[in-house]
C-alpha cells in the first residue's frame, strides 16, 4: 500500500502523528476498506517503522473508532452494519442543524468569507476529479468542521468531533463518489453559507437538517444498487 499525503504540516508532526494521519486518511478514503485485517509487520516493513510506533498510531486510530481489535482476529479496519451507519445518521442530522443554526449567529462576517473561499478550493477540487469525489481533508479544510467552530458551543463539537466525525468523514467520502453527489452536496454546502451570512439560524438549520438527510439517502441507494 502506497503511503498517503499527509493533511498537517509534517515538520510539527511527530513520526507516530505522521503514521497515524497517514493511516487515518487511507481508511477515510477507502484505500484501506472496511473489514479489511491490519498486519503490523507488513504495515511497519512498509512505512520503515518499529512495532511500537505503529501500534501508538493504532491506538489512536482505535480512540476514533476507526480500528477495532480483538484477541484472536488481532486488528481490523471498522465495519458499521446499516442500522449503526443510520443511527449515526440521525445524531449528526440533530445535532448538525442545531450547530449551523448557531453558525449563523455567532461566525463572524470574516470567517463566512472564509468558508466561502473554502467552497471555492472544494469546487476546484471536485473539477479536478472530474465530479468523481468530493474528498475534505481534515479539521480546518472540511466544511462541517468549520460550521462545528463556528457554532461556539463546546457541547455539540465535543460530540460530533469525537468518534463520530472520523466515521462521518470516512463513510461521507466512500458514499459520495458517484452520480451527481459531489456537485450536489457543494451546491447545498453554497446554499447553507447564504443562509448562515443571512443569520437566518433557522434555515440554515433547515438546510443543515436537509443536506445531511440527502447524504443518508445517497447511501440508501448505493445500497440498493449493490444488492441489484
Amino acid at each position: 500500500m502506497k503511503n498517503m499525503p499527509i493533511e498537517s504540516d509534517p515538520a510539527t508532526l511527530s513520526l507516530s502523528d505522521r503514521i497515524f494521519e497517514q493511516l487515518q486518511t487511507a481508511i477515510v478514503k477507502g484505500e484501506m476498506p472496511s473489514g479489511s485485517k491490519i498486519s503490523e509487520p507488513e504495515l511497519a516493513k512498509s512505512y520503515g517503522i518499529s512495532r511500537g510506533t505503529l501500534r501508538e498510531a493504532l491506538s489512536r486510530l482505535e480512540e476514533r473508532y476507526l480500528v477495532v481489535r480483538s484477541p484472536n482476529l488481532g486488528a481490523r479496519v471498522v465495519t458499521l452494519t446499516y442500522e449503526e451507519l443510520v443511527d449515526i445518521y440521525q445524531i449528526r442530522e440533530a445535532l448538525g442543524g442545531m450547530a449551523c443554526g448557531l453558525a449563523a449567529e455567532h461566525m463572524t462576517a470574516e470567517e463566512i468569507d472564509d468558508l466561502k473561499r473554502l467552497l471555492d478550493e472544494h469546487e476546484k477540487n471536485i473539477n479536478e476529479n472530474k465530479g468523481l469525489s468530493y474528498y475534505q481533508q481534515e479539521g480546518e479544510f472540511d466544511f462541517h468542521y468549520r460550521i462545528l467552530q463556528g457554532s461556539r458551543n463546546s457541547k455539540v463539537t465535543g460530540i460530533l468531533k469525537g468518534g463520530l466525525y472520523q466515521l462521518m468523514r470516512m463513510y461521507r467520502y466512500q458514499f459520495s463518489t458517484s452520480g451527481p453527489r459531489p456537485y450536489q452536496a457543494l451546491k447545498e454546502h453554497r446554499r447553507i453559507v447564504e443562509a448562515i451570512e443571512e443569520r437566518d439560524a433557522e434555515l440554515a438549520d433547515l438546510l443543515m437538517r436537509r443536506h445531511i438527510r440527502a447524504a443518508r439517502k445517497n447511501i440508501d441507494e448505493r445500497r440498493k444498487n449493490s444488492r441489484v
